[in-house]
């Protein structure tokens, strides 16, 4: 089921999300279904829970978008569509990388992010199944991204003062819905 995407202001994605209880697997099957269907629907790369108003530990990424890119390289990751549940990034290494971003939540905004190059991270696949992964570049910062979302953290939070000062008026317009958007979103009330 497509659901609406949780705009920029909403306190749950400020909020750390809560693990998934695994003896309890329930409705995860329904939650996964949805992130995949209100991901491709919005046209995105990847989207955690909580930007759809569950604040579970839990997002998927579509690495197939950057296919085409440079520095992009197909055994890096086996399979391009992964669910992360109850991930944990174990080190961030390498240079530092920028690159410009954007988010479902924060839409028609993009800016350039600075994270580090290489990551390695544990997790639980869709079957329950456990991983730990290694990857560089794209990959990593797609990672890296929806990651932070479980951690209350926004890509925009990583900016300068001055780049979010300048920001500050388009932010406060899209927590209100004053935002052209071509996917369901849910904004806070005046």
């Amino acid at each position: 089921m497509i659901r609406p995407i949780v705009a920029y202001g909403d306190p749950i994605l400020k909020k750390k999300a809560i693990e998934i209880n695994i003896d309890e697997p329930g409705e995860l099957k329904s939650l996964i279904k949805d992130l995949w269907d209100t991901m491709y629907n919005a046209k995105g790369v990847g989207i955690a829970a909580p930007q759809i108003g569950i604040s579970k530990s839990i997002f998927v990424a579509d690495f197939s978008f950057f296919k085409d890119e440079d520095n992009f390289f197909e055994n890096e990751l086996i399979n391009m569509k992964q669910v992360f549940i109850n991930p944990k990034i174990i080190k961030e290494k390498g240079d530092n990388y920028t690159y410009p971003e954007g988010c479902l939540s924060i839409p028609n905004i993009s800016e350039n992010v600075t994270r580090k190059s290489c990551l390695k991270i544990k997790f639980l696949d869709e079957n329950l199944s456990s991983h730990e992964m290694e990857c560089s570049g794209i990959i990593a910062r797609v990672i890296q991204h929806e990651y932070d979302h479980l951690k209350g953290i926004l890509f925009t939070d990583k900016l300068k003062y001055k780049e979010r000062k300048k920001l500050r008026e388009e932010l406060n317009l899209i927590s209100i819905g004053e935002v052209d958007v071509k996917y369901k979103m849910s904004f806070l009330k005046n």
